[in-house]
């Protein structure tokens, strides 16, 4: 802890009481979650056929090398968990390990009993504030059910790897790992508003995109400079940079920090944090009610307005194109309507 940490007067944050991971998903994320959560016993399915395995092998990896945290071990993160938890209403506090690691890192793995692994560099190198946002962004993970999925993903990173002289394996096995990686960059998003919900706390959610992009020092960063950072990534360049984009995005199960703090923004300016915190909100009483046609009506909305209203040069190219074919064809129809008049 630091001597700011210690003299920064306690925030009152509000608890989210019986709040449903939907209200934090992003639309793509909860549109995929709905549509498996509706397929009975998939859960079990992936369970059975990749936990017999390895989840137990995971998780006992951790118990020999890494540190696990209670109120005697990093009591500082402990509390940090504590509390995040209690905001988010989580009843049952997963197992939290500290891994030795010099990059700023979290993940959330399991299948029957999900656990929270964070680095080192994560424990010296954030405040307060940033690791209770950090650690409600792996609480939002596991009440979302992503750690189920994310460690189907790992596996089959490793089925890939293991498979390479197979070519027709490969190719299949790596265009669904491209698609759960779509889905995993929208899972990400979806962490983290639960970790601006657990804080409560803007600034620390920006700053800890920083320190993750930048390392710990931030005294030689300036956050309005940064988000210009997202603003170039996002819309500036020619083609070659949209090309660019999507060669390093493809296989990446996360997006970049300057985007994901952009993207928060976007969030941010809606009004969906300010409706939340302020109790409007759908609870987990409501789950059972959700409905898989509206969630994925909504996921191919937010699809829709990107690529409507996207600033990226290759999105910009393919809706001109495409508006010249549409434009074209109507011209078609009206010079056959004509000819046949």
């Amino acid at each position: 802890m630091t001597v700011d940490d210690e003299n920064r007067p306690e925030r009152q944050r509000v608890t989210l009481t019986g709040i449903s991971s939907r209200a934090w998903e992003h639309p793509a994320d909860r549109g995929a979650l709905t549509a498996l959560r509706e397929l009975r016993g998939f859960d079990d399915l992936i369970k059975a056929f990749f936990g017999m395995w390895n989840e137990r092998g995971f998780r006992l990896s951790y118990l020999a090398g890494a540190i696990r945290v209670d109120h005697r071990q990093y009591p500082r993160v402990y509390l940090r968990l504590t509390e995040a938890a209690r905001v988010l209403d989580v009843a049952d506090l997963p197992e939290l390990f500290v891994e030795q690691a010099p990059m700023i890192s979290s993940k959330a793995i399991g299948m029957d009993k999900p656990f929270i692994v964070i680095s080192t560099a994560a424990v010296e190198k954030l405040d307060d504030d940033e690791l209770r946002t950090l650690l409600g962004r792996e609480l939002g993970h596991v009440r979302s059910g992503h750690a189920v999925y994310q460690t189907v993903m790992l596996m089959l990173t490793r089925w890939v790897t293991n498979i390479s002289w197979l070519p027709v394996g490969a190719l299949a096995i790596r265009a669904i790992i491209v698609a759960m990686y779509e889905w995993w960059r929208k899972a990400e998003l979806s962490a983290d508003r639960a970790g601006l919900l657990a804080a409560q706390d803007q600034a620390a959610s920006i700053r800890l995109f920083m320190k993750t992009a930048g390392g710990g020092d931030l005294s030689q960063i300036d956050t309005a400079a940064f988000l210009e950072q997202a603003a170039e990534y996002e819309g500036g360049g020619d083609l070659r940079d949209s090309i660019h984009k999507l060669g390093m995005t493809a296989f990446n199960s996360e997006p970049f920090p300057v985007a994901r703090a952009a993207e928060l923004r976007r969030w941010l300016d809606s009004g969906d944090y300010a409706r939340i915190v302020g109790g409007d909100y759908s609870g987990r009483d409501d789950d059972r009610g959700a409905s898989v046609t509206e969630d994925v009506k909504a996921a191919a909305a937010h699809y829709r307005d990107t690529f409507r209203d996207s600033p990226d040069p290759l999105l910009k190219l393919v809706r001109r194109v495409g508006g010249g074919a549409a434009n074209l064809a109507g011209s078609a129809r009206d010079w056959a309507t004509g000819r046949q008049s």
